[in-house]
């Protein structure tokens, strides 16, 4: 059986994300940690079905929020790289994943 793995560079991701949604209304911040748990969580089941998007990342996008979750299968875990927000520009998903 697969286990999960996120990185360090994606936990800080999430811290931000975290940070940027708390400072929106208080609560939100939870509310978006919950649910990127949640898609996280639904890759031991569906990893692998989500689109390559470069390098061969997979990329899979957040139900409730505009984030994309970017991992790589190798025979043991399931490794979450990024989580990044999609309203940022492509080259500069393409940098943070180079």
């Amino acid at each position: 059986m697969k286990k999960i793995r996120i990185l360090d560079a994606a936990s800080q991701d999430l811290e931000s994300g975290f940070f940027f949604y708390e400072q929106q209304a208080t609560g939100l911040g939870g509310y978006f940690l919950d649910s990127l748990f949640s898609d996280i969580d639904s890759l031991l089941v569906y990893a692998g079905i989500h689109p390559k998007y470069f390098h061969d990342y997979h990329r899979m996008l957040s139900k409730r929020f505009p984030f994309a979750v970017y991992y790589l299968i190798d025979q043991n875990n399931i490794l979450v790289y990024a989580i990044l927000d999609c309203r940022k520009k492509p080259a500069w998903v393409r940098k943070r994943l180079g």
